[in-house]
């Protein structure tokens, strides 16, 4: 699940929960969406863990990259017409 999926659920779960007046038979809309504001809190938590140790180890390999020159020259070319 990802930021804005999170946020969307977040979104839709507060309208439910705080908004909507109305009744439905057999389900409370209220519970609907606390149960959406949860786990859009938790995918929006687990989205951005991620994303910070993803980009984490992105730096850390590019901190740990090492360059090294080759000091000797290259082979001289051979002749092909000898």
């Amino acid at each position: 699940m990802g930021v804005g999926t999170s946020i969307v659920l977040i979104a839709v779960g507060a309208i439910l929960k705080y908004a909507v007046t109305a009744s439905v038979s057999g389900i409370r809309l209220e519970t609907v969406g606390t149960i959406l504001l949860v786990i859009g809190i938790l995918g929006l938590v687990i989205s951005l863990l991620y994303t910070a140790v993803w980009s984490d180890r992105d730096r850390g390999y590019r901190r740990q990259r090492v360059v090294e020159e080759d000091l000797d020259p290259p082979p001289a070319p051979r002749d092909r017409y000898r």
